[in-house]
Formats: structure tokens, C-alpha cells, sequence
């Protein structure tokens, strides 16, 4: 790389003076205590809105159903059971009874139900209507209340459980309670320790710690204020994810940058000019990387759901910063602390080039020399990872969700032992009263529909309760509703929509998966785009993408497999297929991005072939340290309750991995030696006039 380019030219300068790399420092200080100062509190889940989208038929129902009388509550339901299992008796049936009296002031808009006992006699149950659509904190507060109630002077043995909507809410909520903060300490504990081994200095590993958790906190900070800003919801998992990305991407920044800084210190006794050419080689290629990144998450923004929206901005904000920070505050603190910072292995100006001696340079060398076994090995054993997805289960219901106890959870098992109909909350049906009648006589001929009854009306409008037969969660459960919805649509004059519980999943899962064939093939494009723009190429781009699809399709699989039979999940959750793609896509090219620019800038002198064994063998160390740090950073969102995020982290985890470990190492050089110059096709490589000096490594 010249040493007047933009990178060399501006920023180098910038972060590289005497003067000006403690200003960069103490404007990054500054930057990060104005924003945990001034962030303020993101509005409460609860109070901005639902999650489905607007144009839901059951969040148009919903919107429709607050005007009846009675929606401005929700019900939370107390069941008493024996710890043992047994009948409840007379004294324990007592003691209920004067709960229940102690429950009648807590209740919103109408008296709590008596406690209704179970036909088994195992179980009571009562009804206490709570106020809907209230904030976080009021809504615990209310169902805290009504747990303390129920649980007060029960005789032992008998115990109270408290489940329903509003107490889901509360122990979603309290379940990331702390759980962020152990996210991030998890995080930087695993940064800490992989940073330490790969640089083998008591000190160095310090640097980029540190200024990669100023920049997440930063971030953070950010995100409170843009929700705060917009009226979007605090999401736990959207700031727990947003978090992983920043100390992952960030950190593989700060080791390709050190990696190349190290490389020009062995070339120069001038640190500043040695971080100038350090920024000139690897500048470029992070902010194509996290350039790449941004647009990919920013491709959410088409979603339908409104939680994916969210992500999208939360992240590439996250990204945005962890980029700033990588190419403006590191190399500022690195140039500061001075040479001495790599001790006990401070490179010297003049040590030996071992690129073609180390281990990463046999592996160049037998992969160039022989690429066609490489390449046909690694396709099949892509494909057999992805045979893990045949007969895959897609979809969890809310009990399935938690990976923590949560009492919302058991009471709905509770219940729906003991009161097997209580537990399926029925579909709501709002339709025009001239057309009740009609209304009524389709959705009770509809099959898997109990009943079908009047309750309530408002206006012109009627509400139907339709209760159904199947379980409450189950796909027989959503195919009754898509059935009643059909049956309903044939009603003339009707206008009928269809909401409740299980309508809702059914909107979700719909809404799920035309996000996934929306923003999956527009991330694919978006990422397609910027390769073509950055290596002036059309056929090495396309196999750059095939190979990290062909990644995506093999840890979807592995991961699928293990969640049935190592971890015992019931099934794959929904949104987990896009946001893998995503994260996968878009940092399973960035390494792709580290290597194959490097290639283009060695093949410069020495051909396509010769420049991809140099490449390998050059960053093979740096990017597999980078790669091996991302897929254990994606692991720690094992940390947080939910399910989703478990498997998440698992698939991104081992598409990490597989892309450092095989298709980066392996797959892709055997597909450039295949290639060769038409890897480049219709560009080509721009030939140096001089050969360049050869690149020493650690």
C-alpha cells in the first residue's frame, strides 16, 4: 500500500501525531461519558405497541377489540395445586377462599372469580382481571402484588402459581433482569482470555479490551438515546445482540490492524510511520468489512416485524461504532503506549520472514498445488452438516421459549394439566353485528372450533369467543385458525378478522417467514454488491457468496441437529433461520474480505496463484485467532433466558467456525488456484511495476 493514501494520508495522520492521538483519545473519552450522561431511559416495552406487524389481521383486531367494554383489562390466573400432587382438601379449600378475598381488591374493571375447583379435584383456580397496556414497572408491580396475595398464610404443602398474558410479560422481563450485565462480563471475560493467548503479552491484550468496551458502552449509550428519539421499544435481546456484535467485530479489527502494525514495526523504527502503513494495508479492508456489515443489518429495515426493524437499526449502529473506534481510537492508544507495549515479543526492525515456513504456509502450499481434492471434500462435508435440517421442527410456543424456571411458564403446565380447556385462550372474532348470525353458524361449523359464542358487542361491531379444541402453542391449534379465518372471509357483509393468542402465532410465523424470503435474498444481494465494487469483480464475488451460503445451509443443519439431540430443544424457533443468514452472511464475507484483498494486493507481483499462498499464509494466523474469538463471543448469548437466542449463537457459532477452519482456509484458495486470473473476471489484477518488499509476520 502507498504510503499517500487516504488511509495513510488523512486518518493516519490524525491518529498517528504527537498532538493529535491524545486528542482522538480524549474525544473518545468524552464521546462515551455524554452519552452514559445524557442517554436517558428508552420507552418500556409495553408501551410501544405490539409486535406483530399493523397490517396483522390480528393486530387489526386487536386495535378494534380495545373499543369493547372490558379491554381495558387483562386476566392473570391463579391456580393452587398440592405440592404432592394430591386432592385438595377441605381446610386447603378454605385457605383459598380467603386468598381469593384477599385478591378482590387487586382486580381492575370487576370482581376476581371464586376459585373453581379442577374435575380432578387436584387444582383451584381464579381470575383476577389486572389493568391492560400499562408500563413494565406498573405491571410487575401488579402481578408481584397478586403473587404475594395468593401465596399469603397457605397451609404447607399447598402452593400458588400466578400465570396468564400479563405475568408472561413480567417473567420475560425479570428474566433478563442482570442478564445483560452477565452477558457483558461473560463477553469480556472470554475477549480477555482469547486476546491473551493469541498475543502472548501480559499488556498488549489490555488495549484493545479496553477500547473495544469503552466503544460497546458507547454504543449502548447510543442505542437508548436513538429509541429514545424514535419511540421504539427497549428490547433486552436487541441490546444483548447488539453487544455481542460490537465486542466481536470489534475485537476482529483491532487483530487485523495489530497483526499489520506488527508486520511495518519489523520494517521501520518509526512507530507512527509503521501505523500509518499499518492503516494504508489493513484500512481498507475493515471498513469494506464493516461497511458490508452495516448494509446487511440495514436490510431489516424491510421487515415486517417490528422486532427485526428494531434490530437492524440497534446493530448497525453498533457496528458503525466498533468500526470508529477500530480505525480512529486503537491505533491513537497503540501509537501512545509505544513498541514496548508487545512485550516480551516486541518486534525488532529486520526479523526473519517465516510467511513461507510456518504452518499456514504448508497448508497454502498443498491446497494451491492440489485444489480439486480440497474443494470436493469440502463440498461434501458442507452437505452432510446440511442434511442435519431434513425434518426439522420449525417453531416454539410461549411456554417453550424460556431456558430459566419462570413461574408464568409452570402455572401455564399447571393449568393445562388440571383444566384443559382454561389453558387454550379462545380466538376473538370481531364482525359487523348486522352479520352475527351468519358469523356464529360458520365459525361453529368450522372443524377443531368447540364453540363459538356472543361476548360483547360495541357500535356496529360484535366479538365472538371461539374456543378451540386443539392444544394452545400446537400447529393444530393455528390450522383451526387459519380454517376459521377462511370459513369467516365467506361471510357476506361480515368483515370479520380473527385475533387472540393463537391467532397472533399464526401472524408471527407468516410474518416470519416473509421476512426470510425478503431480507435473506436482499442481504445476499447487498453483500453480492459490495464485493463486486471492492474487487472490481463479478466471478469472485459469486463464489465468495456460494461458499458463505453453502456455510449458512451446513451450520443450520449441524445446529438443528444438536438441538434435538444434544441440548433437547423442541424445535427451531422461527426468527432464528433469518438472523443466522444475517450474521453469518455478512461476518462470514468479512473474512473472506481480509483474505481475498490481501491476495489481490500480493498477486500484484506474483500472480493470482502465488498471491492467494501468500495471503493464507500471512493472515491465516490473525483470521483464524479473529474467527475462533467470534464464534466464542456468539457462544456467551447462551447466557441469556430465551431459547432464540441460545440457538442463535450456536448456529452462528459453528458457521463461524466452519468458515475460519474450512472455507477460508481450504475452500476458497482452492477456488482462486482453480480460477486462477479469471477469479477476477471481467477485471484483472493491476500489475506493480517494481516487485514490492515481502511482508514479514509474527
Amino acid at each position: 500500500m502507498s504510503d499517500d493514501s487516504f488511509f495513510a494520508r488523512t486518518v493516519g495522520r490524525l491518529v498517528t501525531g504527537r498532538v493529535t492521538a491524545w486528542l482522538v483519545l480524549a474525544a473518545a473519552v468524552l464521546l462515551a461519558g455524554a452519552v452514559a450522561v445524557g442517554k436517558g431511559e428508552a420507552p418500556p416495552s409495553q408501551a410501544a405497541g405490539g409486535s406483530l406487524p399493523a397490517a396483522a389481521e390480528s393486530a387489526r383486531a386487536e386495535r378494534l377489540l380495545d373499543a369493547f367494554p372490558g379491554e381495558e383489562t387483562a386476566p392473570v390466573l391463579v391456580v393452587w395445586t398440592r405440592e404432592d400432587g394430591g386432592r385438595v382438601g377441605a381446610g386447603e379449600r378454605d385457605a383459598v377462599a380467603a386468598a381469593v378475598q384477599r385478591l378482590a381488591p387487586l382486580a381492575v374493571g370487576g370482581p376476581a372469580s371464586p376459585a373453581v375447583p379442577s374435575e380432578d379435584g387436584e387444582a383451584l383456580l381464579a381470575v383476577v382481571p389486572l389493568a391492560a397496556g400499562t408500563s413494565d414497572e406498573e405491571a410487575a408491580r401488579a402481578v408481584g402484588d397478586v403473587r404475594a396475595a395468593a401465596r399469603a398464610d397457605l397451609p404447607a404443602g399447598l402452593r400458588a402459581q400466578v400465570t396468564g398474558g400479563p405475568a408472561f410479560g413480567v417473567d420475560i422481563a425479570d428474566s433478563f433482569s442482570g442478564a445483560n450485565t452477565r452477558l457483558l462480563l461473560v463477553t469480556a471475560g472470554v475477549v480477555a482470555l482469547l486476546l491473551l493467548v493469541t498475543y502472548r503479552s501480559p499488556v498488549l491484550w489490555l488495549v484493545p479490551l479496553a477500547v473495544v468496551g469503552v466503544g460497546d458502552q458507547t454504543a449502548a449509550g447510543l442505542l437508548t438515546v436513538v429509541d429514545r428519539i424514535g419511540g421504539t421499544p427497549a428490547d433486552p435481546s436487541s441490546t444483548g445482540i447488539t453487544s455481542v456484535l460490537v465486542f466481536g467485530a470489534g475485537t476482529n479489527y483491532a487483530l487485523l490492524l495489530i497483526a499489520r502494525y506488527r508486520e511495518e514495526l519489523r520494517r521501520t523504527p518509526d512507530r507512527r510511520l509503521a501505523m500509518r502503513r499499518a492503516l494504508a494495508g489493513a484500512g481498507p479492508a475493515i471498513l469494506a468489512s464493516a461497511s458490508t456489515v452495516v448494509l446487511a443489518l440495514l436490510t431489516l429495515l424491510v421487515a415486517a416485524l417490528p422486532a427485526n426493524r428494531s434490530l437492524g437499526i440497534d446493530a448497525a449502529l453498533g457496528i458503525v461504532v466498533a468500526g470508529v473506534f477500530g480505525l480512529l481510537v486503537l491505533p491513537a492508544a497503540l501509537v501512545v503506549c509505544g513498541r514496548g507495549l508487545f512485550w516480551p515479543f516486541v518486534p525488532r526492525v529486520g526479523s526473519a520472514d517465516r510467511s513461507r515456513t510456518g504452518g499456514w504456509a504448508r497448508i497454502a502450499d498443498r491446497v494451491v498445488r492440489r485444489p480439486w481434492p480440497v474443494v470436493a471434500v469440502s463440498v461434501v462435508l458442507l452437505a452432510v452438516l446440511g442434511t442435519g435440517l431434513s425434518g426439522a421442527k420449525l417453531g416454539l410456543s410461549q411456554t417453550e421459549q424460556f431456558r430459566v424456571s419462570a413461574e408464568a411458564v409452570d402455572g401455564a403446565a399447571t393449568l393445562d394439566e388440571h383444566y384443559p380447556q382454561q389453558g387454550t385462550e379462545p380466538a376473538q372474532v370481531v364482525a359487523r353485528a348486522a352479520a352475527a348470525d351468519p358469523v356464529l353458524a360458520a365459525a361453529r361449523a368450522v372443524p377443531g372450533i368447540a364453540s363459538a359464542e356472543p361476548a360483547g358487542a360495541s357500535g356496529d361491531l360484535v366479538r365472538v369467543e371461539a374456543r378451540i379444541e386443539a392444544e394452545a402453542g400446537s400447529a393444530a391449534s393455528r390450522e383451526t385458525v387459519q380454517r376459521l379465518r377462511e370459513a369467516l372471509a365467506d361471510v357476506p357483509g361480515a368483515d370479520a378478522l380473527v385475533g387472540g393468542t393463537e391467532a397472533e402465532a399464526l401472524d408471527q410465523r407468516a410474518a416470519t417467514a416473509r421476512d426470510l424470503l425478503v431480507v435473506g435474498p436482499l442481504v445476499v444481494v447487498v453483500v453480492l454488491a459490495v464485493l463486486v465494487v471492492l474487487l472490481r469483480a463479478l466471478v469472485g464475488p459469486l463464489v465468495l457468496v456460494a461458499t458463505v451460503l453453502a456455510t449458512y445451509a451446513a451450520a443450520l443443519g449441524a445446529g438443528t441437529w444438536l438441538f434435538t439431540n444434544v441440548f433437547g430443544f423442541p424445535a427451531l424457533d422461527t426468527g432464528v433461520p433469518l438472523l443466522s443468514l444475517l450474521f453469518l452472511v455478512a461476518l462470514g464475507v468479512d473474512y473472506n474480505i481480509f483474505l481475498v484483498t490481501r491476495a489481490k494486493e500480493e498477486a500484484a507481483t506474483a500472480g493470482t496463484r502465488d498471491g492467494i499462498r501468500t495471503a493464507v499464509a500471512v493472515t491465516g494466523g490473525v483470521i483464524t485467532s479473529a474467527g475462533v474469538l467470534l464464534a466464542a463471543v456468539f457462544t456467551v448469548l447462551g447466557v441469556l433466558p430465551l431459547i432464540t437466542l441460545t440457538q442463535i449463537g450456536v448456529v452462528v457459532c459453528v458457521g463461524v467456525l466452519l468458515d475460519t477452519l474450512l472455507v477460508r482456509t481450504l475452500l476458497v484458495p482452492a477456488f482462486v488456484s482453480v480460477l486462477d486470473e479469471r477469479f477476477w473476471w471481467p477485471g484483472r489484477v493491476r500489475r506493480a511495476a517494481a516487485p514490492r518488499h515481502r511482508v514479514l509476520v509474527p
